[in-house]
């Protein structure tokens, strides 16, 4: 006759000193990352006198808003309207990521469950394309959208971001933890290709596009629009602030309220979308 074991898993048991020493060594590491974090906040509320200290202090002494307040005052005599700055910035990064997202997505679907000759080798070409930095792919862009009439145009930044390479591979290697059994059953039930892709895998892989929304969001938020963009109608908000941080030692206080500013959004973003990222770092859990 057959027993069966009752025993129970062992738990990692860890001393008090070693949870101490743990909880200290996170913090220290804590502290160390959010320091630039805090210094940039520290900044934008200082007051002149006290941006040209030296040494530099951490935290602001006497608190003022008169940075943010010049940093109004110089967007609103600008001649193109802050809103239309905003608006640039918020269009290019919300079509962008949006389209990086749904573009990477499907491209990655077949190329993680479906076997066609080619596949491999179309991989490898995206594991490749990773090694590349930016700056190197500037010239053939511009060449390209010039080919295609783009230059001056939201397209010229929000196009070549649909086909970033990191997205694809993250999602394709992400696609490939779900059990090709869930989606024979799928078929089997009368589903089709699109609503396999919408219904199941989409919401499957919600934390690893969770995660490329971050990652695109971040890389869109910050261009200026480069070489391709010359209409100053069409230029993004970091453009915008980046000419008033090189009016040199005068708007060294609206320069600390442009570094802040420009830094809020993403790491809004991220904080809401955190758990979501974690998650990515982990398996899914789903078992053949």
């Amino acid at each position: 006759m057959s027993t069966i074991s009752t025993a129970k898993p062992k738990r990692l048991n860890r001393s008090f000193m070693g949870d101490l020493f743990l909880a200290l060594f996170l913090a220290a590491f804590a502290a160390f990352m959010v320091v630039p974090l805090v210094f940039t906040v520290s900044n934008a509320l200082k007051p002149l006198n006290e941006l040209f200290l030296f040494p530099p202090t951490l935290l602001v002494r006497h608190p003022t808003l008169t940075n943010f307040a010049d940093l109004f005052h110089l967007m609103s005599n600008s001649w193109v309207p802050f809103s239309r700055y905003i608006f640039n910035t918020v269009f290019i990064t919300a079509a962008g990521t949006v389209g990086h997202v749904l573009f990477a997505s499907a491209a990655a679907y077949p190329l993680a469950k479906h076997r066609f000759p080619g596949s491999r080798v179309l991989f490898s070409i995206v594991v490749l394309s990773l090694m590349f930095s930016p700056k190197v792919t500037n010239i053939p862009n511009y060449v390209i959208m010039s080919w295609l009439g783009w230059i001056d145009s939201y397209a010229a930044i929000i196009v070549p971001a649909f086909a970033a390479s990191l997205g694809l591979y993250l999602m394709k290697q992400f696609m490939e933890q779900i059990p090709d059994a869930l989606l024979e059953a799928a078929k089997i039930d009368g589903a089709s290709e699109y609503r396999i892709f919408f219904q199941i895998i989409m919401p499957l892989v919600k934390p690893a596009w969770l995660t490329l929304v971050i990652l695109s969001f971040q890389s869109l938020w910050g261009t200026s629009g480069g070489s391709f963009i010359y209409s100053e109608q069409l230029k993004p908000l970091p453009y915008a602030l980046g000419q008033i941080i090189q009016g040199g030692i005068v708007r060294a206080g609206p320069g600390a309220a442009v570094s802040m500013f420009m830094m809020i959004v993403p790491i809004t973003i991220f904080i809401v979308s955190q758990s979501s990222i974690i998650q990515t770092m982990t398996s899914s859990g789903m078992k053949e």
